[in-house]
């Protein structure tokens, strides 16, 4: 007959899984992995880390620094992101917020949903177990319904999103859509050559670039330049052709989706099956995250088996998850290029891990400190179900 597991007895693994989920906190707001692309016309004396960029769980931002020497003098850093969107639709790539658009949107809500895993398998009484995890995915759906169909929802997902949505769309939060600016590099270009004329002795002054980054700039900033541009590209099109704005994150979405899909190339009859197609997967994962909630349930309260134990093993294998997704949207990125791209290049993949060469450019990736933390949550969970694996056949004899 099986004895349950006092409290002292299970008091390591609660620790454990209180640092857990402080790992899982530090991984949601910190750089997971970057890139980085150099060449010749881009000096190290500008670029010292190339055109770089950093990706998180909820978006893709700007990993190039302030450069301040004798011969340049930045406001503020060089975006980037947008930056690296300019070389590679030349080729025919979309921009980068096409890629991981689900995942970005239900990255809040899926890190939640890891950590009550956590909580529940450190939990060694079973009523206590299932009444954390009922009340802690009950409140993951509520949420997600809220910010996704909900009037205003995006009031409910975080910042870092929304951020990284509008600066993505290259605009400043809380201003009008405007013409699109010159990118960096003709910016710079221009600047340097003006500094030419004036004299030896002149400094260059990288013009300052439109972002969302500002210091004073709030989430409710960067719904309102969402809206903003939302409507005037209702205006644009029509108002009985799309809805009006309702401040859903599903509308927000499928809308940004589009229009990134068409910032370079605008091709309605391929972009719209690609956008109907993403509709159905946002159905399908926000589905199947009530249906995985209720088969973990279903594990926890039995407290041994397979689906018991994926309470911890999901958690342990984000790393590799995180591999899968990152190396299937390159691969995507690789194979689905435009055709209105202005060179033609054969299909390819990116380079995952490592230096890689496409044309003059040399490509650089690399994980960064927030996959480290990924990998020591992986170690401590692994010492979770050790333990747990061992009560448990203790009590099984007892």
């Amino acid at each position: 007959m099986n004895s349950p597991i006092n409290i002292r007895q299970n008091l390591p693994v609660m620790l454990l899984g209180l640092v857990a989920v402080a790992l899982l906190v530090l991984i949601y707001f910190s750089p997971t992995w970057w890139v980085a692309l150099k060449a010749p016309n881009y000096p190290p004396e500008a670029f010292p880390d190339g055109v770089r960029i950093h990706f998180h769980m909820n978006g893709v931002f700007n990993g190039c620094q302030k450069i301040k020497s004798a011969e340049i003098q930045e406001d503020q850093a060089l975006d980037c992101v947008h930056e690296m969107d300019t070389i590679n639709h030349y080729v025919g790539m979309y921009p980068i917020a096409a890629g991981g658009v689900i995942e970005r949107a239900f990255s809040p809500f899926l890190i939640s949903m890891l950590g009550v895993m956590i909580v529940g398998f450190a939990c060694s009484q079973r009523p206590l177990r299932l009444g954390i995890m009922v009340i802690g995915f009950a409140a993951i759906i509520g949420w997600m319904a809220l910010t996704f169909f909900g009037e205003g929802g995006l009031s409910y997902q975080n910042a870092g999103y929304i951020e990284s949505m509008v600066t993505s769309m290259d605009q400043e939060a809380g201003m009008e859509e405007a013409a699109p600016e010159p990118s960096g590099i003709i910016a710079r270009l221009k600047a340097e050559m003006a500094a030419v004329n004036a004299g030896p002795d002149a400094h260059v002054t990288a013009p300052p670039k439109a972002t969302a980054s500002s210091d004073t700039a709030t989430k409710d900033n960067y719904i309102n330049s969402l809206r903003i541009t939302y409507e005037k590209d209702r205006e644009r099109r029509g108002t009985d052709a799309v809805a009006a704005w309702d401040g859903s994150g599903q509308q927000l979405l499928l809308w940004h989706y589009e229009k990134s899909l068409g910032r370079y190339f605008n091709n309605p009859a391929e972009i719209n099956p690609m956008v109907s197609a993403m509709g159905v997967a946002f159905y399908v994962v926000f589905s199947g995250i009530i249906v995985a909630m209720l088969v973990l349930l279903f594990g926890a309260s039995r407290g041994r088996g397979p689906f018991y134990w994926l309470l911890s093993a999901v958690p342990a294998l984000l790393p590799v998850f995180f591999l899968i997704d990152y190396s299937a949207w390159l691969w995507w990125y690789g194979h689905r290029l435009n055709d209105m791209g202005a060179f033609t290049v054969k299909a390819f993949m990116p380079t995952v891990f490592g230096d890689g060469k496409v044309a003059q450019f040399s490509t650089h990736s690399y994980p960064s400190w927030g996959f480290g933390l990924m990998l020591v949550l992986s170690v401590v969970l692994a010492l979770m179900m050790i333990m747990r694996r061992k009560q448990l056949n203790r009590s099984a004899v007892n």
